[in-house]
């Protein structure tokens, strides 16, 4: 067996070739690392948007989207005093009434986009008990926003894309605007709710996106339940055929959105796979380059006694040494720019993460490339007759 410097030594022998074969599989594994990145950022924060124990309230008909869904205003307060088992505290019903309307929203400073370009955003009306059906929002910054006078929260991703930073509401007397479908909203606080749909989203009072939108119905309730379960719920939207409910769990219905958008995320693998196989394509021949060009030196090795095996796995460890050339600076590349980067979507803006499975998934697709690419020119070195071999660069 050859002893592994040989391999490592060999590496150095053309430098233009190691920087062209360790670049190609740097974008091999940047781009699956920012594939597996954007879907398990997607699929996560669709996922996490559901709070075990809640049970929402949709519109009958609607139960595959809330934004589609209209219930009556008068839901959430029968719902409370209909059930038992609705979780409260200080005398208060875990029932939050939402509204879920996508409107344009923009800076008040920024100008307003050309044509029928609308940058549209999730705008949920809420009330104040929002907070208590949605731990995994919290109000980092500022205070809530006033019914009545124009003014809203955002969530931390929404405030980094529009350019807000926790000291732009420092000022109280001048806090920074947007500006929902042309309507001027003060915004008056920060949520952070990392990893889910509400990070992306803006807050206004309920009352005051109903005036926005001109509707009298919300889209849905949503209910903590602490004793009760989704059975009860099904019972009583079944007893109050009146207001046309249906009962669905909170964390089945995002974990049926997360399956509405499985072909959007077999199509960003599927991107991602197409571009890399490109890149990789374009290592295989480097590699095929590097190897073809050495077929005196492996004939000579094997007249030294070396096996064809000790030879081929020598090959793969230079392959594969000279791919994890490439994957280092492309983790850290992808560390740096990927991790925590937003990416706007339909529900939002999802952050992306690069944690241990996006590594690994990157780390995967090196090792693929490094013995896919090494072993077809290997063995057709060695296919070739030794004197052959021998004298072929004398020629």
């Amino acid at each position: 067996m050859l002893p592994i410097h040989y391999a490592a030594r060999n590496i150095g022998r053309s430098p233009l070739r190691l920087v062209l074969t360790a670049g190609g599989s740097a974008i091999v594994i940047f781009l699956v690392v920012s594939a597996a990145a954007s879907v398990r950022a997607l699929d996560r924060g669709i996922r996490a948007s559901g709070t075990p124990g809640n049970v929402m309230l949709l519109g009958a008909g609607s139960e595959e989207s809330v934004e589609r869904s209209e219930i009556s205003a008068s839901t959430p307060g029968v719902l409370a005093a209909s059930i038992r088992g609705i979780k409260s505290a200080g005398g208060a019903a875990f029932v939050s009434p939402e509204l879920h309307v996508p409107l344009p929203l923009r800076r008040a400073e920024a100008s307003a986009p050309g044509g029928n370009a609308r940058d549209l955003v999730m705008v949920r009306g809420v009330e104040p008990g929002a907070f208590m059906v949605h731990p995994q929002a919290r109000l980092s910054v500022g205070r809530l926003p006033e019914a009545g006078r124009g003014e809203a929260l955002a969530g931390r991703s929404l405030a980094v894309r529009l350019g807000m930073a926790d000291a732009d509401l420092s000022d109280a007397a001048t806090p920074p605007s947007i500006l929902i479908d042309e309507t001027n909203f003060a915004v008056t606080g920060i949520i952070d709710a990392p990893g889910v749909a509400i990070d992306g989203e803006a807050w206004v009072p309920l009352g005051d996106l109903l005036v926005l939108t001109k509707r009298q119905t919300l889209s849905v309730a949503v209910v903590s339940l602490e004793g009760a379960d989704i059975g009860d719920m099904e019972v009583f939207a079944s007893r109050r055929p009146d207001l046309e409910l249906a009962a669905i769990d909170e964390p089945a219905y995002y974990a049926g959105l997360a399956r509405f958008f499985r072909p959007v995320q077999i199509l960003i693998g599927v991107s991602a796979l197409i571009v890399a196989l490109g890149a990789m394509l374009g290592g295989l021949n480097a590699l095929d380059a590097s190897f073809a060009s050495r077929s005196r030196e492996i004939a000579m090795l094997q007249v030294l006694g070396y096996s064809r095996g000790a030879v081929v796995l020598n090959l793969i460890q230079e392959s594969i040494i000279t791919v994890a050339a490439g994957a280092l600076p492309a983790l850290l590349i992808a560390a740096l720019l990927l991790d925590g980067l937003g990416v706007r979507f339909s529900m939002g803006i999802f952050s992306l993460s690069v944690d241990a499975a996006c590594v690994a998934s990157g780390l995967a697709a090196g090792l693929f490339l490094g013995l896919i690419g090494s072993l077809p020119p290997a063995l057709r070195c060695l296919r070739a007759d030794i004197p052959s071999a021998l004298k072929s660069d004398l020629a």
